[in-house]
């Protein structure tokens, strides 16, 4: 199971939001570059990056950051926000990001999911926000009609390579997890999951890794991180020498 850093960028800063809130933010750092770097030299594998002013205006809006990141560290990183059409797939494939990550168009249109898998099969990620059950979008401002589990099952036998499950009510709160919507989110499809939303300590990890049975593969962690409440070599370290997921 694979620990993933996030590193949510706003206005060039490196942020945190308060569930989804975009005028509740705390920043952590005004160098998104060094950030990532410091998680590389912790022991990351893998980067997430969010472009949270794309994700509301629906245009990146922070790529040349991103791209800064991309070529001042060794490992692949996801990218996400503000990624409407198939030429900002391909710019920031272009740039050197490894995977992409699909949100709002996602649910606005699944078709073009099923296009550009076939231009780029394995390298898409479907991200699916979620509030009280139903899919969220446009930078988490909107709340849809459609259950998350629903929209997930469009996009069985595509080819992407996972879809990222964040729960907006406990992003970035450190009240922990929501299992039981983790797990049966997970358990309703059979693409991988990343599970995100909530992680405050090392137990909700443990619990984390006890759905891998069920097809969660890896988990993104943001504040818990930044505020030190979870160290990330030490997070590491757990998913490397046990398997909580038998």
């Amino acid at each position: 199971m694979l620990i993933i850093p996030a590193i949510d960028i706003k206005g060039g800063r490196c942020v945190r939001l308060f569930q989804g809130r975009m005028e509740q933010e705390t920043v952590y750092s005004d160098d998104p570059v060094s950030v990532a770097k410091r998680w590389e030299d912790e022991g990351a594998e893998f980067l997430h990056i969010v472009d949270l002013d794309g994700a509301v205006s629906g245009v990146p809006k922070n790529k040349e950051i991103i791209e800064s990141i991309i070529k001042s560290v060794k490992i692949p990183l996801e990218v996400g926000g503000g990624i409407r059409n198939i030429e900002t797939i391909k710019e920031y494939f272009s740039i050197g990001a490894k995977k992409v990550v699909i949100g709002t168009v996602a649910w606005e249109n699944p078709i073009l999911i099923s296009e550009v898998c076939k231009v780029f099969p394995e390298r898409i990620i479907v991200g699916i926000d979620a509030k009280n059950g139903n899919v969220a979008v446009r930078g988490w401002e909107d709340v849809t009609d459609t259950s998350a589990s629903e929209l997930a099952k469009r996009f069985e036998g595509m080819g992407i390579s996972g879809i990222i499950y964040t729960d907006i009510s406990r992003d970035g709160t450190l009240s922990g997890p929501n299992i039981d919507s983790i797990k049966f989110f997970a358990k309703s499809i059979s693409i991988p999951v990343i599970a995100s939303g909530g992680v405050s300590d090392i137990n909700d990890i443990k619990n984390i890794m006890k759905l891998k049975k069920h097809g969660v593969d890896g988990v993104i962690i943001g504040k818990a991180l930044y505020s030190g409440s979870v160290n990330l070599r030490e997070a590491i370290k757990l998913v490397g020498s046990e398997n909580f997921g038998e």
